[in-house]
């Protein structure tokens, strides 16, 4: 074991045995340097090592931070926007963007930051969405938030001839019984969902403050008519520290 494994192997046993607590500083430099006996180099070195392996990150300034865990959020997605759902849905209870009742019933505080836009749709949606090559997609962009800390990104992209003039068009949240798509006439049958994993991107590293070396499942679904025509892909970003996702599957 090399100097700088050993005092990452220190550090690491503090931090797994709660020594060192989520969001507690690391003692400096300095102090480091005397505890070991070992030079700054060979200090860095070490917590270097626990930087790449996510359990600590770099806080404002020079100062190291042990990673906080962030509480895990659960997604049934055998019932996320079960139309059933939506339609014996209460006011003010599970009425609305089923996401945030679903995190509201669970006591926690939901906010979504949300933007609207026309635009040409990643490749991958333009085919989910068997859009043509110059097809356009109006996209439903979301920030979401649980308890003021960003947990996920979901971004909505609909066919532009099938959603221009609706509430789909306003950038804020909007809801309608048995979901807006099923108000205006386009009622999804089924859904189907991809899942990949994955290390973000830098723009959704920044979005979702990312520490280092966390991945994220980028989930796709496409909704379709009863007739096999898309009307929607979702495409929703979940980090890998703050998310379980749970399905029931009949045997049948």
């Amino acid at each position: 074991m090399t100097k700088a494994q050993e005092i990452a192997f220190d550090l690491r046993e503090q931090i797994l045995s709660g020594d060192l607590k989520g969001g507690e500083a690391l003692p400096s430099e300095a102090q480091m340097m005397s505890q070991y006996g070992y030079s700054r180099e060979t200090i860095r070195a070490g917590v270097r090592a626990l930087v790449e392996e996510g359990l600590v990150v770099t806080g404002q300034g020079q100062g190291k931070y042990v990673r906080e865990d962030y509480p895990a959020v659960v997604w049934n997605w055998t019932t996320l926007e079960s139309r059933s759902r939506h339609e014996n849905a209460v006011e003010g209870q599970t009425a609305g963007d089923q996401w945030a009742s679903a995190m509201t019933e669970d006591g926690k505080a939901p906010r979504q930051d949300i933007t609207v836009s026309i635009v040409e749709p990643p490749t991958h949606v333009r085919e989910c969405l068997e859009l043509p090559e110059d097809g356009l997609a109006v996209a439903r962009k979301r920030i979401r938030y649980v308890d003021s800390r960003p947990y996920a990104l979901a971004d909505s992209y609909f066919p532009q001839d099938l959603v221009a003039g609706t509430p789909l068009m306003e950038p804020r949240d909007v809801s309608a019984p048995g979901g807006i798509l099923a108000s205006v006439g386009l009622v999804q049958a089924k859904y189907r969902d991809e899942i990949a994993v994955r290390m973000p991107t830098r723009q959704e590293a920044e979005l979702l403050a990312l520490p280092a070396a966390t991945p994220v499942a980028e989930h796709t679904r496409t909704g379709y008519d009863a007739d096999g025509r898309p009307l929607r892909c979702m495409v929703t970003i979940l980090p890998g520290d703050r998310h379980k996702i749970l399905y029931e599957v009949s045997t049948d």
